[in-house]
């Protein structure tokens, strides 16, 4: 799949205009071809969600949720992303890609996509092109 994962960091960096990374976030969004396909999982959606729970940028990321949804982009990981994922983070020490992280390698891994919305240097640890 030719497509763009979004992390839970570029999100929020993306969208919260006094984050840190809100600028080069917003700079390569700007960037992404207009047919890119964009694909999370519901994971990331809520990590997202415990985020903005209490800001009204929480109805941006419903039209999201909303909008990957219609399109199938809106990924569920399957018990096999689960198990892969529990084993690796398990095996890892603190300070080590997150849970959902490792949710996101699997499904990525399993979806053939190469590259991530993020400035998470996991994501690039795990082979994964990060793009901010």
């Amino acid at each position: 799949m030719n497509g763009i994962f979004l992390d839970s960091a570029g999100l929020i960096a993306l969208w919260n205009r006094r984050d840190q990374w809100h600028e080069a976030a917003a700079s390569a969004f700007g960037r992404f071809p207009r047919d890119v396909a964009l694909v999370t999982t519901s994971y990331v959606l809520a990590e997202c969600a415990n985020a903005f729970s209490r800001s009204d940028l929480r109805n941006l990321l419903v039209a999201l949720g909303e909008r990957l949804e219609a399109e199938h982009a809106l990924i569920f990981p399957t018990e096999i992303d689960w198990r892969e994922a529990w084993t690796r983070f398990s095996r890892e020490h603190p300070g080590s890609p997150s849970l959902i992280d490792q949710l996101s390698f699997a499904v990525m891994h399993r979806l053939g996509l190469s590259r991530a919305f993020t400035n998470d240097q996991h994501f690039g640890t795990a082979g994964f092109e990060v793009l901010f």
